[in-house]
């Protein structure tokens, strides 16, 4: 496990995790909550594991089996088991952890007081705070993949389409636009896209150069943070933009297998 960030900070004690197939990232809501942040990982035998800020409970997760897909938001832990319906656990209060009743779930999305499920004929729901109408997405179809920010939620659709929801701020009129697109993620107030040529695209807030990724070419996949951008080249080598005040883009040595 690689990462980066600020050292000592507990969300980055994954020194002895193994057997790990998938990782999500919780984020920190604001500047004066740092080191409130988690991190998870999905273990090959179906378990969860997880380190950092438990205020809210997000990382209680040790007993949970079954698993094939997580997530992590704003003091959040989302689970997407093998039968298709969702665990979470943390904080509770947005209704953001609602998703007992999910069914026929094959992935799921963490935003910061908001959560998407994406089905499995294509359709999504999403539970939690609707004020800049991220939640919006019962009329979305033929879906790929989805993602959720603050305040936006984007998604994927079979034909390479982006569909997107929530406060225009975030990008979520520009992503419209797009086309051939393979992958979405969603930061905090910016939105990237991967199409079917290995270019990247990214709208929304760009203070602090998170948007600034028009020149990367062969790329293979994105994640956007708080208010950074990485990016995955075929040949391994990890790509970064934005806010770098803790290191979280000191990846300069980096290099990822991709095959």
């Amino acid at each position: 496990m690689l990462t980066a960030g600020i050292p000592q900070a507990q969300e980055c004690a994954v020194s002895g995790w193994r057997d790990i197939v998938a990782v999500a990232a919780g984020n920190v809501h604001t500047a004066s909550n740092t080191g409130r942040s988690h991190t998870v990982g999905l273990r090959a035998n179906g378990t969860v594991v997880a380190v950092g800020w438990n205020g809210d409970g997000q990382c209680d997760v040790g007993d949970w089996m079954g698993v094939v897909g997580i997530a992590a938001g704003w003091r959040r832990t989302l689970a997407v088991l093998a039968d298709g319906t969702v665990r979470a656990a943390g904080r509770r209060r947005e209704g953001a952890c609602d998703v007992d009743t999910w069914s026929e779930i094959v992935a799921a999305a963490a935003g910061d007081w908001h959560s998407i499920g994406l089905r499995a004929d294509g359709t999504a729901t999403a539970v939690g705070n609707n004020r800049r109408g991220q939640c919006e997405v019962t009329g979305w179809r033929s879906l790929r993949s989805a993602a959720a920010g603050y305040l936006q939620t984007v998604a994927v659709t079979d034909d390479g389409r982006v569909l997107a929801a929530g406060d225009a701020a975030c990008g979520v009129n520009e992503v419209s636009g797009w086309r051939n697109v393979v992958a979405v993620s969603a930061g905090s107030h910016h939105t990237v896209g991967l199409d079917t040529r290995g270019r990247v695209f990214a709208a929304g807030d760009n203070s602090r150069g998170q948007c600034d990724v028009a020149s990367w070419r062969d790329v293979v996949a994105v994640a956007a943070g708080s208010a950074h951008t990485l990016a995955v080249r075929a040949d391994g080598v990890v790509l970064a933009a934005g806010n770098n005040d803790d290191g979280q883009c000191d990846i300069t040595r980096w290099h990822i297998r991709t095959r």
